[in-house]
């Protein structure tokens, strides 16, 4: 189980995709990072939003997701095919399909 929700009334969104990072000191840089942050700026309060990237490197985990269609991501070019990680005991998200 993902836990999104917080217990004490804190609504939190995340975006998770995976790629080559670059260090910047004590930060990690590049492409893979601005990506992520531009995924969560996508989600909707306690929605955790992956990329195709992530949900491919995943199968068979036994995680599943909703689709929530292509993004044009802020400053990052082509358009990006996101999923909604389905909470353990949620009910289908906006589109009501799992895949």
């Amino acid at each position: 189980m993902i836990a999104v929700a917080s217990n004490d009334g804190l609504s939190i969104r995340a975006g998770l995709h995976t790629g080559e990072c670059e260090r910047d000191g004590n930060k990690l840089a590049g492409i893979a990072v601005h990506v992520g942050a531009r995924i969560a700026a996508v989600a909707q309060s306690d929605e955790l939003l992956v990329s195709r990237t992530v949900k491919d490197l995943v199968a068979g985990s036994g995680i599943s997701f909703q689709d929530r269609g292509e993004h044009a991501l802020k400053d990052v070019p082509g358009a990006w095919q996101l999923y909604a990680v389905c909470l353990e005991g949620s009910s289908p998200g906006r589109e009501g399909q799992q895949t």
